[in-house]
Order: C-alpha cells, then structure tokens, then sequence
C-alpha cells in the first residue's frame, strides 16, 4: 500500500505575510518579573521571537513568551500528526511551544486569566556542539509528544489533546532554573501542521529532557519557585522584595494552619550566630560547666516558645 500523501496546513507565514496582531506578550512581569518579549514582523515573510529573559528578579526563575490572540480562535487540526517550525534563523537556547484546546473566562476578583490544562515539549537547534546562530532549520513537533501541565505541574491522568479545537498557541522561553538567561531570538518563516513526520534532513524531533547533570544545570535551591508555576499564577512575589530574597517559604504549625512566612538567610548573620554560640559553648566547658545543664539552657527557651505558638494557632 502507498504512502497516505503528505497533507499540510499553514497556520502562520508560509504563503501569507506574519502579522503582530496575531500575538501578543504574556511575559513573567505579570508576577513581578523583568523579562520582556516581541514578535516582530517588520520582514512580513518572518515572525522573529526575540526579547531579554531576566532571572535576578524572580531568584533563578522567569518566562517571556508569545501567545496568539483571540480568545474565539479555533483550528481543528484532527487530521495531521503535528506542527512544524521552519526556522530560518536561531540561536542555541531552549524553548517551548505550547497548545491549549481549553480558555475559561478572566477570572473577575482578580482579573487574570482563569488556568486551563497546556500541552507542551521543549526544543532545541541543532548542532549544539557548534557555537554560534543555526540557520534554515526545521523542527516538528508530533501531538504525541506534548506534555499535559496544569498550573506548572505534570498531569499523568490528563486527557490527551483534543486536537480539533486548538485554541491557543504560545513560544515561550524559559530560564530552566537558571540554565539560560540574557538575549534570545528565534526567526520562524512559517509554522505548519503536517500529516505525518516530514523527511527533512535537518529537522531536529523534541525527545525527553535531559537531566540536570546531563545538561549540567544548576539544581533548583529548596524554595526556588519554577517558572511553570510562576506563568501559571501559583506562585506570586512580591515585586517590591523579589530582588532582595526571591525565596518563600511556608511553616505549618498545627493540622490545617499555615503561616506565611519570608525566608531571609543573610550571609554574614548565621556564621556570626554560630560562631557566638561556639564561644559561649567552650568558655562554659573551660570553667567545668555541667553539659546537661547546657543544653536544658538552649533548649527551655526554645520549648517554652513552641508552646505559646501552638497554643496561639490552636
């Protein structure tokens, strides 16, 4: 049996000219951050994806990205494997593309965008082992390949993409906690849905990301918020103190009681600390201090304040 022919849909450039109507910034200062995104379509033959992702601000995490406009938009692509990017021009960072088959109304207490489930892979151009821009690359994205998130976390069970009701499409750059940061562009002659895999010899297919040590990427500090969960809204820091300490935590006293609380590791206060309790501690067992009575010094306090805190969220 032959071949079922090739079936292509053009959803942007190709034939037509790119239009910056067709998208707009969703970019991390909606939670405090100083990343900045554009498409710029000056040469209407490209839409060029291009900004500064900034990491300082949000503590090692940040996202700039595009996404389509229209909230009445709908492509049904039920008949086609998946989308390809033509490149005409990028550099060697990392980005993600991203679909929805799902927008629910802005939420009206606070005015954003109520989360729905995304499905997305990150890519890369190829050859990373070569410095500098890559040029005329084709990346295809197969449908099976798109990872179901919701509000910046894997969902196993989700259901898969539904394919015939694409309503949103979204580029993003991410930091990867920390791995990539400065400026970025990508240049895309055309993004296509095709009906099965293309045979382009230098069409790169996402594949599993590596790992941490694989990539040689900095591990995420213990409170380190991920840029997933930032775009997703789950996570919120303050602008006015993101840059002084980016780092939240949360301590849970009791069953159902959680108290906010602002992590600040100063990096002179915790040596003085210990050092003071290191002199207090020898000069006591200098004079034949008794060790028990030492410790039930330290310790008294410290229970006694447990105490009153438990009791105060009882």
């Amino acid at each position: 049996m032959e071949d079922e022919k090739m079936k292509s849909l053009t959803l942007f450039g190709g034939n037509e000219e790119w239009s910056s109507d067709d998208w707009t910034d969703s970019d991390d200062r909606v939670r405090g951050g100083k990343s900045q995104s554009y498409l710029d379509t000056e040469d209407k033959a490209i839409g060029r994806f291009h900004g500064n992702l900034d990491i300082k601000t949000l503590g090692g995490a940040g996202f700039a990205s595009q996404r389509t406009t229209g909230d009445e938009r709908k492509w049904d692509l039920s008949q086609y494997a998946g989308i390809e990017l033509q490149v005409s021009k990028g550099d060697k960072k990392r980005y993600t593309f991203i679909l929805k088959d799902e927008l629910l109304p802005i939420n009206p207490e606070n005015g954003r965008e109520q989360a729905t489930i995304s499905y997305e892979t990150d890519f890369e151009l190829p050859p990373q082992t070569v410095p500098g821009e890559t040029r005329d690359r084709y990346v295809f994205i197969p449908f099976k390949s798109l990872n179901p998130t919701y509000r910046g976390k894997l969902q196993k069970d989700a259901p898969p993409l539904d394919t015939s009701n694409v309503k949103r499409m979204s580029i993003m750059m991410r930091s990867f906690f920390g791995a990539q940061e400065g400026d970025f562009s990508l240049s895309i002659r055309a993004i296509t849905a095709l009906s099965q895999a293309p045979d382009h010899e230098k069409s790169p297919t996402p594949s599993p990301s590596p790992s941490p040590v694989q990539r040689k990427e900095k591990a995420p500090l213990p409170f380190q918020t991920s840029e997933r969960q930032l775009e997703a809204g789950m996570v919120q820091i303050p602008a006015t103190h993101a840059a002084e300490d980016p780092q939240l935590g949360r301590l849970r006293i009791g069953n159902s009681k959680i108290l906010e609380v602002e992590l600040r590791w100063h990096k002179t206060f915790l040596p003085v600390v210990l050092f003071a309790l290191g002199i207090f501690a020898g000069y006591k067992f200098a004079n034949g201090y008794d060790w028990r009575q030492l410790l039930q010094s330290v310790t008294g306090p410290c229970r006694d304040l447990v105490e009153k805190i438990s009791a105060y969220f009882s």
